[in-house]
Order: C-alpha cells, then structure tokens, then sequence
C-alpha cells in the first residue's frame, strides 16, 4: 500500500454554549480544527484530525497545521501508511518538532492500518477492556454559583467527572471550588483545573485553603518546576498536563513523583502512535491517565475513545467526548455519549465517514 495523495480540510466548529473560558482570560467561541485524508494506491482513504485549542494555549495553532502539512505532505508520498514506525520516524526527520501537526497523519494511518486488517484501532492498540468508558466534563471559568448550575446539568446528562476551570484569582478560585463541592454527590469527582494560571505562591494559598475538600489539583503553574513545588505542599491528587509533553516528561515527573494521574494528548505527543507509547509506559509504572486532546470534532473523539478504551480500566482516570461540545457533525460512526460514557466502533479503523458537504473543499492538496 502506497500513499497517493494527502489533502487537508478546515472545519469551524462553534459551541453549543457559546464560549469555552479558561486561565488568563483566554477563550474560544469557535474551534478552528483540520480533518486530513490520506489516499491510497488500493482505494482505502483513512482521515485523522487535529484541532489546537486556540493559540494560546498550547505551542500550537490551526494556520500552522495547514503550514506544516504543505512542508510535510511531499516527502510522504509513495510510503506506506500502515508501517507506523519508519512513517514517524519520517516525518521527524523532514520536520523537526511540530507534533500537532504529524498526529493528523498518524491518526489517519492507523485508521489505514485497522481497514486493512479488518480490525478496530482499539483492537490494535491492545484490545477493548471494559464496555465504555467512563468521561469527564470540563466546565468553562464562569462566576461560582453559574459554575455549580453547571455542574448539576452536566451530572444530569450522566458525567460524574468534572474538571472545573479555574487558574483565575485565588480568592475567587477558592469560591468557585467550594461552589462546586457543595453540590456534588456521593461518587463524583472533582479536578481544579488552574491551566497554568496561577504563580506559585498563589496556587499555594489555594491548595491550602481547600484543604478540607476531597477534589484533585491539575496543572497549577506554568513551570513544572513550580508544579512539583505545589506538589510537594499539599496532600490532594495532583494531575500534571501542560507541562509534560512527551515521555521523558512523563518518566521525570514519575521518578520526582510529582503526579498521580497524567493527562495524555494525543496531538501533544504527536499521534495516536507515540500516544500508544506513553499510554504503555505509564500503564506499566502504574500512573493513572485521562486520555484525550487538545480539542476536536468526531473524528478526534474516534481516536480518544479507540485509545481510551484499549487502557486498562484501573489506570483510566477519564477521557472526553469533544462532539458533545460542539454543534457541527463533521463524520457518522463517531462514538457517541451514552449516560456519561462512550465506547470505541467495532467497525474497522477509526469507524468514522467524514460528511463531504461539511468538509468542502481541500485548503491543502497534494500532489
């Protein structure tokens, strides 16, 4: 099987809500994602997606997935998409860095991989454990009595997860917390997720200020540094994301034990292959994992939920179902929330079929 032809898309996706907020003031109203197909010399066609939050988030953003696909297409041409490793090692070599824009590609290979195997991804990565899986709800930065109406709507549609947004004034953040605890049930928890917005003396005052709560801290600071010093002061969970971007990240903040659960991105890391790679190592030093990325349509929650459920379910804290959020349907076969779970499709590949009147035409195509 060779590669004939790569092409990207570009999808708005808005949200049923109309705004996601997060630390620092940051927001999103409309999602920038890019879907790509990858053509085959057999006629089997595989789609990968990937869709930065905003740029301002993570080192990443939508024109610059479209920049360095147009760099990175050419040198695929005429490879075969189904051996993952020497592809990889490919697009590291033509394009140094950069691994949100390789996981599309990736994301689309594998989906090759398991139509020509006739098999699930799940199935490749390892094999399905359990019937779904369990997901969280991030809950947009909002004033706290807003945030808890939030909440309780959310537990409504099944979610017993909820990442709530702070990373804001500490004061203000400790209010939204305590907001949000009061309303939780038996059985649900809660992550204080700061998205790096505090600096370290304020994270401090409110880890200690919460400290009667039963809830999770997640990335407090913007320096893994100031993370572990955090850590290494309170007596909550810790959840690391921002800060560990690849697997030596992941292998360093074990040996400092500065974590107990890691939030693995698949378009961080750089596709579902070296994603699988972290997912392995974590599973066998024992960290729990949310499985997950940046943002997306149908086709990224195809590739969480293929990954997410091939991860051992004792070392599966969460994973997410970004279609849920937004209001356009970009493939059909995506998974779909069920009480607060997904499962991955059994059907070959990712399982998707991405609509051609939402994706119109190519903004990149090559040859």
């Amino acid at each position: 099987m060779k590669i004939t032809r790569i092409a990207a898309y570009a999808v708005a996706l808005p949200l049923h809500e109309g705004r996601y907020a997060w630390s620092g003031g940051k927001s999103v109203s409309v999602f920038d994602s890019t879907i790509v197909r990858v053509e085959t010399d057999t006629g089997l066609v595989g789609h990968g997606e990937v869709c930065p939050l905003g740029p301002v988030y993570l080192p990443a953003y939508a024109a610059g997935v479209r920049a360095g696909l147009a760099e990175l297409a050419p040198a695929l041409l005429g490879h075969d998409p189904t051996q993952l490793g020497p592809l990889n090692m490919l697009m590291d070599r033509t394009l140094k860095g950069h691994p949100y824009v390789k996981s599309p590609v990736d994301m689309a290979c594998w989906d090759l991989l398991g139509q020509a195997a006739g098999q699930p991804v799940s199935a490749l990565l390892g094999g399905c454990h359990g019937a779904a899986v369990a997901l969280y709800r991030a809950v947009s930065q909002e004033p706290p009595a807003v945030m808890a109406e939030r909440v309780v709507g959310y537990r409504a549609e099944g979610y017993r997860k909820f990442q709530l947004k702070v990373g804001a004034d500490p004061e203000e953040d400790v209010a939204r917390i305590r907001a949000v605890a009061q309303v939780l049930e038996r059985g649900d928890v809660l992550v204080a997720d700061a998205n790096t917005g505090w600096l370290t003396h304020q994270a401090l005052r409110v880890v200690r200020a919460v400290a009667d709560l039963d809830i999770y801290i997640e990335q407090p600071c913007a320096t893994y540094e100031e993370c572990l010093t955090v850590r290494r002061h309170t007596d909550h969970p810790f959840v690391l994301d921002e800060s560990v971007q690849d697997l030596a990240a992941v292998v360093r903040a074990w040996a400092d034990r500065a974590m107990d659960v890691v939030n693995v991105k698949i378009s961080k890391v750089g596709g579902l292959t070296k994603a699988r790679l972290v997912r392995d190592v974590c599973a066998e030093l024992g960290i729990a994992m949310t499985i997950e990325d940046s943002w997306g349509g149908d086709i990224t929650t195809a590739a969480i939920a293929h990954l997410a459920h091939s991860t051992p379910e004792a070392l599966r804290f969460s994973a997410t179902d970004f279609n849920s959020y937004v209001t356009v349907r970009t493939a059909d076969g995506a998974p779909q929330r069920s009480d607060g779970t997904m499962a991955a499709s059994p059907a070959p590949g990712l399982g998707v079929t991405p609509r051609p009147e939402v994706l119109g035409e190519p903004v990149l195509d090559v040859p």
